[in-house]
């Protein structure tokens, strides 16, 4: 999922996500895939990181059976998937800082891709940390309450409660924000109490904004973000850009 922090803002992104459930079921299944591998177990409760991107796929409402095939392929003895990880940091119109998560088979392949999609609209790809200083890494849980149906009050003290670092409502959605190491306890305490997620994962969120109003600055920040998303390696794409269309 692009953007963050402020929801009203990569409501776009989450759209264009929406339209193409198919491709971003396969990328959470990736994920699932290289969690398992990297913390040597199919059992969440014995794996954090398999732990989060399960909620990262409820959030998305990927099917349980879905959830549970793909861990099984991971676990299996047979599995052949060779993904690693790897993030790009970069550059996009008025000196936006983007950070781009992938998980890939051909390091060498996302590499070129990724800077391509930079040099077309107007940005530059740059070095590990040239941008990564600016984000704090946080699990962000959001839930939807656009037709106020839920008291904002009780929301606050149940996320509180929960271990929550703040909460934020803007435009009809609550935004949580967590310790990463507070994630899974306090998505899991609001998920026995009966909310449900818009998006729940640990994300990069900007400790500053740069505000675009230029169209052709507004033009090129989308096809960047674009490009980078409809990239099948592509997990994540974070940014400090604030939209402002008239």
């Amino acid at each position: 999922m692009a953007g963050h922090s402020k929801w009203n803002n990569i409501k776009r992104t989450k759209g264009a996500a929406d339209a193409k459930r198919a491709k971003v079921f396969t990328k959470i299944a990736r994920e699932i895939i290289v969690a398992v591998k990297e913390g040597g177990s199919g059992d969440p409760s014995m794996n954090s990181r398999l732990a989060a991107a399960i909620a990262k796929a409820k959030a998305a409402n990927m099917p349980n059976d879905n959830i549970k095939r793909t861990i099984e392929r991971a676990s299996g003895a047979g599995g052949t998937d060779n993904y690693e990880r790897v993030t790009y940091e970069g550059y996009g119109p008025k000196g936006v800082a983007i950070i781009v998560d992938a998980m890939t088979d051909n390091r060498n392949r996302i590499a070129a891709e990724v800077r391509l999609n930079f040099d077309k609209y107007g940005g530059n790809l740059g070095t590990t940390g040239c941008v990564s200083w600016s984000f704090d890494r946080k699990g962000v849980i959001v839930i939807d309450n656009e037709d106020g149906t839920l008291d904002e009050d009780t929301v606050l003290n149940d996320a509180l409660e929960a271990g929550a670092e703040d909460i934020e409502l803007e435009d009809g959605v609550f935004e949580i924000h967590t310790m990463p190491d507070g994630f899974l306890s306090v998505s899991g305490a609001l998920e026995s109490l009966g909310y449900s997620f818009l998006a729940a994962q640990i994300d990069m969120v900007p400790q500053n904004y740069i505000t675009l109003t230029d169209p052709d600055d507004i033009k090129n920040m989308t096809k960047i973000l674009d490009l980078m998303e409809d990239n099948d390696d592509v997990q994540d794409v974070w940014h400090n850009a604030i939209i402002e269309e008239s």
